[in-house]
C-alpha cells in the first residue's frame, strides 16, 4: 500500500519535469537566444559603433551619447504601457513587432546624414527597445511560466549576457570589411531573418501556457494603477533606481576611474571586458543555489557584492590587484540583481497585471540607467572620482534597507 502511494505520487512528478522541458526548449531557449541577438544588435551596437560614429559623421561624443540617453528615458516611458498591452494578451505583437521596429529603425540609422536624424531614430529605438528588451520578455514569461519563471529568467539573461561579446567583435569586424552603414544593415537582418520568428514561436507557446496560469489583468488601468499607493511599491521603485544608478555610474565612467586608478590602458580594457562574463557567472552561480535560499537572501547577497565591489576599487590605487575582486563582485553582483527584479516584483506584489506594474517600476530603473553618467560628471567634477567611488559604495547600503523596509511593508 506504501509502495503504491509512492510510486503514484512520483509519476506526476516524472511527468511534470517532462512537462517543464518540453516548455523549457519551446519558450525559454528561444527567447534566449532572440535576446541575445537583439540587445546585441541595437543596445551594444551603440557603444561598440561610438567611436567610428564621431570620426565618420563629425559629432561630438557628448552629441552622440546624448541621443543613447534619449532613446533610455523614451524606454522607460513607454515602459507601462508595453506592460498594459502584455496584460491584456498582446504579449507576441508587441514583442516581435518591437524587434521588426527596430529592424526598420537600424536600416534607416544606416542613412543618417545629420544630428538631428541622429536623435529622431534613437528616440523611436526607445520605443522598440520598451517592447523587445527584458521588461517586456520576464513579463511574457512570468505571465506563463508562474513558479519557473526565476529560473527562466535566468537562462535567458546566461545567454543575454554574451551579447557584448557578440557586438564588440560583430561590429568591428563588419566595420572593417565594409562600413559602418552596412553593419547596421546586417544586424537589421539578423533580427529580420532569426529574432522575429524564434520570438513568434516562443509567443505562442507562452501563451498557450498563460491561459492556464495568468490571473486575469484589471479591467481599469486607473484600478490596476492603485498598488502605486502601496509604500512597497516606492519602495521597491526606489531600490531598482539605486541599482541602475550604482551599475550606470560605474560602467559609463569605468575606463576613466581605471586610468584614474593608474592602471594601463590595457589592463583597464581587459578588466572592463570582464564584468559581462562575470555577470553570466553571478547567474550561474544563483542558478545553482536558487532552491536553498530565499529571494531576499539573494538580494542581500548581491547588495553585499555590490558594496564589497565599491570599497575594492577605492582602494585600487593603492594595489592593481584590487581590481580583482571589484571586478568579480561588481559583475557578479550586479548580473544576479539585474535579472531577480521580476521574482522580487512578483513576490512583494504579485502576478495580476503584473506587465504594468512591472512597466511602471522600470521608469525608475531605467532613470536611474539614464541618469547617472551625467551625475557621476558631476561628482567628479566636484570631488574627482574618489567621492564619484564612495558615492557608488554608499548605493547598495541605501538600496538595502530601502529593498528592507519594502519587505516589511508588503501587503
Amino acid at each position: 500500500m506504501s509502495t503504491k502511494n509512492q510510486t503514484e505520487e512520483t509519476e506526476p512528478t516524472s511527468e511534470d519535469q517532462i512537462q517543464q522541458k518540453k516548455i523549457f526548449r519551446k519558450i525559454v531557449w528561444p527567447f534566449a537566444i532572440a535576446e541575445t541577438l537583439v540587445w546585441a544588435a541595437y543596445y551594444y551596437s551603440f557603444p561598440a559603433l561610438l567611436p567610428i560614429w564621431e570620426v565618420d559623421l563629425g559629432f561630438s561624443k557628448t552629441a552622440l551619447t546624448g541621443a543613447f540617453t534619449l532613446s533610455l528615458i523614451v524606454s522607460a516611458v513607454a515602459a507601462p504601457i508595453v506592460g498594459r498591452l502584455i496584460d491584456y494578451g498582446y504579449g507576441k505583437v508587441v514583442f516581435a513587432g518591437g524587434a521588426a521596429f527596430a529592424s526598420i529603425l537600424l536600416i534607416l540609422l544606416s542613412q543618417v546624414t545629420e544630428i538631428w536624424q541622429f536623435y529622431a531614430i534613437w528616440f523611436a529605438i526607445g520605443i522598440a527597445m520598451a517592447g523587445s528588451l527584458y521588461e517586456a520578455c520576464f513579463a511574457i514569461i512570468t505571465y506563463s511560466m508562474g513558479g519557473n519563471a526565476k529560473r527562466a529568467i535566468t537562462i535567458v539573461t546566461l545567454a543575454a549576457g554574451f551579447a557584448g561579446t557578440v557586438s564588440f567583435p560583430s561590429a568591428h569586424f563588419l566595420s572593417e570589411l565594409f562600413d559602418w552603414r552596412i553593419t547596421l544593415i546586417c544586424f537589421a537582418a539578423v533580427i529580420i531573418t532569426v529574432c522575429i520568428p524564434l520570438i513568434l514561436y516562443g509567443c505562442h507557446h507562452a501563451e498557450q501556457e498563460a491561459s492556464f496560469k495568468a490571473p486575469k489583468p484589471t479591467p481599469s488601468i486607473r484600478k490596476a494603477m492603485v498598488v502605486t499607493k502601496a509604500p512597497t511599491f516606492w519602495l521597491l521603485g526606489l531600490t531598482f533606481f539605486l541599482l541602475a544608478f550604482n551599475h550606470g555610474m560605474v560602467i559609463s565612467h569605468m575606463l576613466p576611474i581605471l586610468d584614474d586608478r593608474g592602471l594601463s590602458e590595457n589592463f583597464a580594457v581587459l578588466a572592463a571586458s570582464m564584468i559581462g562574463p562575470m555577470q553570466v557567472t553571478g547567474r550561474l552561480i544563483m542558478l545553482a543555489f536558487e532552491k536553498y535560499v530565499s529571494v531576499f537572501a539573494i538580494c542581500c547577497a548581491c547588495f553585499a557584492s555590490a558594496f564589497i565591489a565599491g570599497c575594492a576599487l577605492l582602494f585600487s590605487n593603492l594595489s592593481p590587484l584590487f581590481i580583482i575582486p571589484f571586478v568579480v563582485f561588481q559583475g557578479g553582483g550586479y548580473g544576479v540583481l539585474s535579472i531577480i527584479r521580476p521574482t522580487v516584483i512578483s513576490e512583494l506584489l504579485g502576478r495580476k497585471d503584473f506587465g504594468t506594474i512591472a512597466g511602471l517600476l522600470a521608469i525608475g530603473f531605467m532613470a536611474g540607467s539614464a541618469f547617472s553618467p551625467t551625475s557621476a560628471s558631476l561628482l567628479w567634477e566636484t570631488g574627482g572620482y574618489d567621492l564619484v567611488i564612495i558615492v557608488v559604495a554608499g548605493i547598495p547600503i541605501m538600496a538595502f534597507l530601502s529593498l528592507l523596509v519594502a519587505w516589511k511593508a508588503r501587503p
